[in-house]
């Protein structure tokens, strides 16, 4: 039973009956849980309303099992406004949340994260470092990131040298430069530095690698509004 309020966001959401939705949502302090809301009656157009992305939202709910019910929420903030390039983004962060992480796990820190990075999209002209950021923030929040700064051998990466990735162990150097990446873009990336051209193309390239077994074959939807625009 969780009888305090705490600060959500809507991760998915589809019709469960007639008048009930079932929700994905991201619980401050706790991670992703799935829940039911019902819906109906004079305060449903209010309710749905509310219910909806980049939205702040401050929420009861209860329940002793996986699936968790939604009893009262109300917005905490102004929804977010995003548009364009910036919305698309956010429908990204959401699709990726949403298939990635796993439901009823103690991950408290996704959350933030998650804030953090989304707030990022209202204030950033430049979108892809912040996507960047959160792939590879979020990867590691999951278990599955790599070092930046060091490689498979516990020994600092060096600028002047080139590494490839081995899954598992890390970065290891390599003779091959076109086969793998520059220290530099590596020790760029241990920074969160992705706004250089150089860095953009091998940390995209790196971060579908890395998600692809957490996302199996099925494509990400938000991926094809990118697509000619």
């Amino acid at each position: 039973m969780h009888n305090d309020f705490r600060q959500v966001y809507l991760l998915h959401r589809r019709a469960h009956s007639d008048s009930q939705l079932m929700l994905n949502m991201l619980v401050e302090g706790v991670g992703h849980l799935s829940m039911i809301a019902r819906i109906k009656g004079k305060q449903s157009l209010k309710h749905n309303a509310t219910l909806r992305p980049f939205t702040p939202i401050l929420a009861q709910y209860s329940g002793r099992y996986d699936l968790k019910y939604l009893n009262t929420f109300e917005l905490a903030k102004n929804p977010l406004l995003l548009q364009g390039k910036q919305l698309y983004c956010g429908f990204y962060l959401n699709e990726l949340t949403y298939r990635i992480v796993p439901r009823n796990e103690p991950l408290e820190q996704v959350f933030e994260l998650y804030q953090t990075h989304l707030n990022s999209l209202t204030e950033q002209a430049d979108v892809e470092p912040i996507l960047r950021s959160y792939e590879f923030q979020l990867l590691s929040a999951l278990g599955f990131g790599v070092e930046f700064d060091i490689d498979a051998d516990g020994e600092q990466i060096s600028a002047n040298l080139s590494y490839q990735y081995i899954p598992e162990l890390g970065f290891m150097p390599t003779d091959t430069p076109h086969y793998g990446f520059s220290g530099a873009v590596l020790l760029a990336m241990a920074e969160h530095d992705f706004a250089k051209p150089i860095v953009r193309t091998p940390a995209k390239h790196l971060s579908r690698y890395l998600l692809k077994p957490l996302l199996g074959n099925k494509a990400l939807k938000s991926r094809e509004l990118f697509i000619s625009r």
